[in-house]
């Protein structure tokens, strides 16, 4: 990847409706070769895909909770992962180092929600030994972009001068 490409990654995470043409202006490139850029990036699953971020309280999602799983074996991993993949309210499945096996990222309606998720679906799961749960009471920084190293835009604005 070089420093367009970087460019490129940063503008369509500040905003993933941005035109090829406004790209392209702001790279210095033409639209076609933007388009063939991101079509590239996109194949070397760099960009994963693109989604309009919610917020969840709106939508009835008023609990944000993480949840540490320990599993009593590794043999229960694939089964785990299989079961969390299907619960809609999990954003976030990590493998963790630790105490834990895994932990979780859940937003659900209520605390209700989040003890039906704890008791009748993760702690029933084959090798779930415990949870812990962290219930987040306000969220200070909440973000999915990821930092593009200054450096490479330091090119890009130096190459437009």
């Amino acid at each position: 990847m070089d420093a367009i490409d970087h460019l490129l990654v940063q503008r369509l995470q500040q905003d993933g409706r941005s035109t090829q043409l406004e790209l392209a202006r702001e790279v210095g490139l033409s639209q076609p070769a933007v388009a063939d850029r991101i079509r590239k990036l996109e194949e070397r699953g760099v960009i994963r895909g693109y989604v309009a971020r919610v917020d969840a309280s709106s939508l009835g999602k008023d609990i944000t909770a993480f949840i540490g799983v320990g599993i009593e074996h590794p043999r229960y991993f694939s089964g785990f992962t299989e079961a969390v993949d299907s619960m809609e309210d999990v954003l976030e499945c990590h493998r963790v180092a630790g105490e834990d096996s895994y932990l979780l990222k859940v937003k659900t309606a209520n605390t209700r929600t989040l003890d039906d998720m704890l008791v009748g679906t993760l702690r029933t799961i084959p090798g779930v030994t415990r949870t812990h749960t962290t219930i987040v009471l306000r969220s200070i920084k909440e973000e999915a972009r990821v930092h593009v190293a200054p450096e490479m835009l330091e090119l890009i604005d130096r190459r437009s001068r």
